[in-house]
């Protein structure tokens, strides 16, 4: 139990995906703008990449390991979740369009966010469990989604600061973003 509470505190705060192994920016940057849309796009990151790694979990140890295709398994990995993300696509379509609309070009990106593939080979490099596995890749969703609601909050509270013309736009994201990153390697020490 104790590992299991060491690899979700570990893969959420600590070695977060997004601000200290810089995976997942194209939608961290896109979709941060509204709280909102963001805590959309965590909660779809979250079904996504907890169920990802479930899958990949089983594929990998009951059918590409003993067949000795191990070689395969990017090539799977992203098959089934681009499956998955096509899943969530459909279900977002039909249950909540508002969310659909707003996430925009950004949920189909979730096929292609590194961070969700990253998860599922991270998986199989430290030798995860099933278990491990999918909390694993729950707790990495999960830091994901708290970096990204984070970031909506701030740029909010941005857009009423008076910032320089030359730091308008990207470049205070961007300088934000580096001044989360150093907050968060603060926890470095934790585990």
């Amino acid at each position: 139990m104790k590992e299991l509470l060491v690899i979700m505190i570990s893969s959420a705060i600590v070695n977060n995906v997004v601000l200290s192994q810089f995976l997942g920016l194209c939608p961290f940057l896109g979709v941060s703008k509204k709280v909102d849309t963001a805590a959309g796009m965590g909660g779809a990151v979250i079904f996504v990449n907890t169920v990802a790694s479930l899958v990949t979990s089983i594929i990998y140890k009951f059918i590409l390991d003993p067949l000795g295709f191990s070689y395969l398994q990017t090539i799977v990995f992203i098959v089934v979740i681009a499956a998955l993300v096509q899943f969530v696509e459909m279900f977002l379509k039909k249950s909540i369009p508002a969310l659909y609309q707003s996430l925009g070009v950004y949920l189909p990106l979730i096929t292609t966010n590194c961070a969700v593939l990253g998860v599922a080979l991270k998986n199989v490099t430290n030798n995860y469990n099933i278990l491990e596995s999918t909390l694993n890749g729950f707790a990495i969703a999960v830091g994901f989604t708290i970096a990204i609601v984070i970031m909506a909050g701030l740029r909010e509270k941005i857009e009423f600061n008076d910032v320089p013309k030359a730091f308008k736009g990207s470049p205070i994201v961007l300088i934000t973003a580096g001044l989360m990153a150093i907050a968060f390697f603060g926890f470095s020490g934790v585990i």
